[in-house]
């Protein structure tokens, strides 16, 4: 096995906010330290130490070897290596960052985990308590007008910090031996030849190591998906969030989604003297430093409380692919596609995704996990996209709220289909005649 290197390293400034790899013509670096895509490319000179030809006998002894290499550790990455372990399966995670102490990896998101995301963490090993973050019981709609609340039909959600859910999961997947490499970097080859044995041979931090099964956990600008040939997309949109976390107690026992004429205000309980915001919209200019300003009850209850941290930003992208895996290669979490960050359901889908992919490698074939992974991302999709409506066009948006209001049973069984208790067509079809019929009486400002 050999990789040549070309002399040149093409990549993102560490500086911008930008993309997840480095790569070069004759090979590929994951780092998946950034959230978003590369802003723009800048030249870097390669490692002294690193050589102009890594060459290595395919049979050495030293060579290290584990069923599965997971690229990516953050909440898909550990959990696609939890559920392997209970399998019996070994794993390797490989990831670029590097846990600030005993914190976890930190990431901008909403941080509002549902019911089933938390009875999935639960089958994964990983039980959150009060004491992990703040619970909440269902969600809450509102604009400058009205308001519409719905409780879970099926136990609470939980607010919890990122770093800590990162750090559970860390703690998880090391009790049950998953090899963790954080701080570590890794090469693959040219061309995704397996030996004659099955097995693959990778550098991580210019270290041989043979897998079977290369697992891409890196993200929406995943390194993994190009290297295999599995970036052709069905469906792609981008829409921009900004996260900051305040320190005041929280005021409502919901998660709340405030609209306003250019994108939404999402409040999260993450403990009890601490609410996470987060603003998404599909305006990549919009003025970051007066976020509040649309929402003026909002800005209300937040007058005077000090931010607990700088804001961070991200993309949240609607990416539908044509395919996850090839007959190595899977891809998981928001680098195998992704719904808009509006259904709050990106890591439950992560989480169903992580056993879906184990049962397919326990069986010897990823075709199981091709056909699931369709199957897991189908109302996620749908959801997103009726939500969106009301994102893309603000009358729309001010009259279903205010049906939605006069009708809030409507709301409580939309919001049952979203959590799987109810079929969402069956909810649509029952549901729509009345709503429609309100909806064209309604004035927009009413």
């Amino acid at each position: 096995m050999r990789w040549t290197w070309d002399g040149e390293l093409f990549g993102c400034d560490p500086g911008q906010p930008g993309g997840e790899s480095f790569v070069t013509p004759k090979r590929l670096i994951y780092n998946a330290h950034l959230e978003q895509k590369p802003s723009r490319i800048a030249r870097r000179q390669p490692s002294p130490d690193m050589p102009k030809t890594c060459v290595f006998p395919e049979t050495s002894p030293s060579l290290q070897t584990t069923e599965a290499l997971i690229v990516g550790g953050g909440p898909a990455g550990l959990a696609a290596s939890i559920a392997l372990r209970q399998r019996g399966i070994e794993c390797t995670v490989v990831e670029a960052r590097t846990p600030a102490g005993p914190a976890g990896i930190d990431k901008a998101c909403g941080e509002g985990l549902m019911p089933d995301s938390r009875e999935l963490l639960s089958k994964l090993g990983v039980d959150l308590t009060e004491a992990d973050g703040h619970l909440f019981h269902g969600i809450r709609f509102a604009n400058a007008r009205h308001s519409v609340e719905a409780n879970f039909p099926n136990g609470s959600g939980i607010g919890v910090r990122r770093p800590r859910l990162h750090r559970l999961l860390t703690q998880r997947a090391e009790q049950v031996g998953a090899k963790l490499l954080f701080g570590s970097r890794i090469q693959l080859a040219e061309q995704a030849v397996p030996d004659t044995d099955g097995y693959h041979t990778a550098l991580i931090n210019g270290d041989p190591i043979r897998f079977r099964w290369l697992i891409g956990a890196d993200g929406q600008a995943s390194s993994v998906r190009r290297w295999a040939g599995l970036d052709a997309t069905r469906k792609h949109s981008l829409r921009y969030g900004f996260r900051t976390h305040y320190c005041v107690a929280p005021w409502s026992p919901y998660v709340e989604v405030h609209w306003g004429k250019h994108g939404q205000l999402y409040i999260t309980p993450v403990a009890a003297d601490c609410v996470c915001v987060v603003y998404i919209t599909r305006d990549p200019h919009c003025d970051r430093h007066n976020l509040l300003a649309g929402f003026p009850a909002v800005a209300a209850r937040l007058a005077g409380a000090e931010a607990a941290g700088p804001q961070r930003g991200a993309v949240t992208a609607t990416r539908r692919l044509q395919s996850v895996a090839t007959d190595s290669v899977a891809l998981i979490g928001d680098a195998s596609g992704s719904a808009d960050a509006i259904t709050g359901e990106g890591l439950a889908i992560s989480f169903r995704q992580a056993f879906a992919l184990a049962d397919s490698i326990a069986s010897g074939s990823l075709d199981h996990y091709r056909a699931r992974h369709s199957s897991l991302s189908r109302l996620p999709h749908s959801m997103a996209s009726l939500m969106l409506l009301m994102d893309r066009w603000p009358a729309l948006q001010l009259r279903s709220l205010n049906s939605l209001a006069q009708a809030p049973k409507g709301f409580n069984e939309l919001l049952q289909a979203h959590m799987g208790q109810r079929k969402l067509p069956a909810v649509l079809l029952r549901r729509a005649p009345g709503f429609g019929l309100r909806l064209l009486s309604a004035r927009a400002g009413a």
